[in-house]
């Protein structure tokens, strides 16, 4: 018999795909683009778009991968019969695979910078030119590959050990322990003087701050914040049983990372406003602006310290699950071969890795397309390869799948509200999301 992946709890699964979901995508990417389009205006756009777009194709997946209960590159077969809709599956696997081979170059700074503050801490570090650290760590080829091996064979070990004892496990103690780091740093954050007008600033919207561009990198980052159009989500619902409430528990998911978001904001905008400094600093906001914020705090390097361990979980969390999805597809679920395959596929990452991780060094005259090897992959998977895995999910969802099936399968049809969300939902997944994001898919690429 084989030895099949699945959840022990609800909990578990709850915590891993909320991990999965919130990753760099909250904890590094959020923060800046809100800094950068409009603060509280921003926030609440992608609080709308996430609850209008996010949470409906969240539970798309979660319909398809609880239903199927096998692996994504074989599971659209399974459901309509039809084994070209497989290629839905396979663009997620491929689309997880590249995207695992920059982030982790990301990942990797986060080590770096962990390693930084705690010899600064024993006084072993003398610079505090934060802006000349960052481009001297990112451009030096060993610091770059060495983090970027550390950081995904550290992911690599927790899911080689399985579902249930690895990626459950793991994230039974990172998510509590990220947002209980979070609870601190904000505590520490909004007591600062001068924090009022952060908190006004981010917690304010003010729509003439918001304009047409950050409106459309709002949606976007609703959508991709959730990891949505991978099948990541639904691989992770295929080791679910049949009474788990996939409606609840994509709900729980999606209000935690708007939580996760938003906790992301007060920590950062407070301090940076307090300290008079400017919130649109793009993605070097935590590794070149948050470090001379809290080199003004008092024992403000144990803070940092505290969120660089707090932004290594999140990273963690998500980039386990962009792994298991490749691991699940190679072992088709079955738990025997899974810990070979897992330092293989890890292995193959990074050596795909290798030139995203030398883009800002040795690589960094080598460019093509948008720019560096790095900036094309990011590119790809953002702009190309998400949407079109999500609106295949959709359409799929909204035309191929029989709609009785999914009724059955989401369980809300007893009550009169729950037939009402039902049919809200699935109007949404059938008519409104392939039109939000085919605009979404034009306007990146314009």
């Amino acid at each position: 018999m084989k030895n099949l992946s699945q959840w022990s709890s609800n909990i578990g699964f709850i915590l891993a795909s909320a991990g999965s979901a919130i990753g760099l995508g909250a904890v590094w990417k959020f923060p800046y683009m809100a800094g950068t389009y409009g603060g509280g205006a921003f926030l609440l756009i992608f609080i709308i778009f996430t609850l209008l777009v996010g949470l409906p194709l969240l539970l798309s997946e979660f319909v398809l991968g609880r239903y199927g209960r096998t692996y994504s590159t074989n599971i659209f077969k399974k459901v309509s019969g039809k084994s070209s809709f497989n290629l839905i599956g396979w663009l997620g696997n491929l689309t997880v695979f590249v995207l695992f081979s920059f982030y982790s170059v990301i990942g990797g700074w986060i080590i770096l910078y962990i390693i930084r503050t705690l010899l600064d801490s024993f006084g072993l570090t003398q610079s505090h030119d934060y802006g000349n650290i960052f481009t001297d760590y990112i451009s030096n080829p060993l610091y770059s590959l060495a983090s970027q091996f550390a950081f995904i064979l550290f992911t690599v070990v927790i899911v080689s050990k399985g579902v249930e004892k690895g990626i459950e496990k793991a994230s039974k103690i990172m998510m509590p322990l990220l947002f209980i780091s979070f609870v601190i740093i904000i505590i520490r954050s909004v007591t600062l003087d001068g924090a009022v007008e952060g908190i006004q600033y981010f917690l304010q919207p003010k729509i003439s701050d918001l304009s047409s561009e950050g409106i459309l990198y709002a949606l976007g980052q609703s959508f991709f914040a959730l990891s949505l159009g991978t099948c990541g989500m639904m691989t992770y619902a295929s080791y679910l049983n049949r009474k788990t409430n996939i409606v609840k528990s994509a709900s729980a998911i999606v209000w935690m990372n708007i939580a996760v978001s938003i906790a992301a904001g007060l920590a950062i905008f407070p301090a940076i406003f307090a300290f008079g400094l400017e919130p649109n600093q793009g993605p070097g906001l935590l590794f070149i602006v948050l470090p001379q914020v809290f080199d003004q705090m008092f024992i403000g390097q144990l803070f940092y310290l505290l969120f660089l361990i707090l932004f290594l979980f999140a990273a963690i969390t998500s980039s386990i699950s962009l792994l298991e999805l490749n691991i699940s597809n190679i072992t088709k679920n079955n738990n025997d071969n899974r810990k070979k395959w897992s330092y293989i596929i890890g292995s193959l990452v990074f050596v795909f890795g290798i030139p995203s991780a030398l883009s800002n060094g040795v690589l960094q005259n080598f460019t093509f397309g948008v720019g560096t090897f790095f900036d094309n992959m990011d590119y790809l998977v953002a702009n190309v390869l998400m949407p079109i895995g999500a609106l295949g999910v959709t359409i799929f969802v909204g035309h191929i799948f029989n709609k009785e099936t999914i009724l059955k399968e989401l369980n809300m049809s007893d009550t009169k509200k729950g037939r009402i969300f039902v049919n809200v939902w699935y109007f949404l997944v059938k008519f409104v999301l392939p039109i939000i994001i085919i605009a979404v898919f034009i306007g990146q690429l314009l």
